[in-house]
């Protein structure tokens, strides 16, 4: 029986590599030479540290370019409040993985409401579909992509 999985991942090596260019593009800025500015990653959290607000701002922007420059959706994101610390500001966004229970239940509703001949089914952090017509998961996957659904959605194992 056909079926496919729907899935939220990151690539990990992609996401390094994208922090350590914005680190590194962030030392070398005119507009922070002389701060204490700097920008880390954690297991799913990049973590920045600057002066001011502002400066967090630009630092936010920057590690947006890099990760789209690389090809990671920036819909994953989630930006926590600024916070300080003695003369730091600190500021912890966490990168989203894996289909959560609430997005998941939403994602099968959507599938059941379009009334296609499809079975979804939750498992864990992710979501299976499968179907008696090959084309019936295409229809489900250009449906899913036409919607605009708060994280960025792969479709995996799309076996026949």
């Amino acid at each position: 029986m056909p079926s496919f999985d729907i899935v939220s991942e990151l690539d990990k090596h992609e996401v390094k590599n994208a922090i350590d260019q914005a680190d590194k593009e962030i030392s070398t800025r005119f507009d922070f030479k002389g701060t204490e500015s700097s920008v880390e990653l954690t297991d799913d959290k990049v973590i920045m540290l600057s002066e001011s607000t502002f400066q967090l701002q630009q630092m936010f922007s920057v590690i947006c370019t890099k990760l789209s420059r690389r090809g990671i959706d920036i819909a994953c994101m989630e930006v926590g409040d600024a916070k300080g610390s003695g003369k730091l500001m600190r500021q912890e966004i966490t990168l989203k993985q894996g289909v959560e229970s609430v997005l998941a239940k939403k994602i099968v509703k959507l599938i059941k409401d379009k009334k296609l001949k499809v079975q979804a089914a939750i498992n864990g952090d992710k979501v299976r579909v499968t179907g008696k017509n090959r084309d019936d998961l295409q229809e489900v996957i250009q449906m899913l992509r036409n919607e605009k659904l708060e994280q960025p959605l792969q479709f995996d194992n799309f076996r026949d």
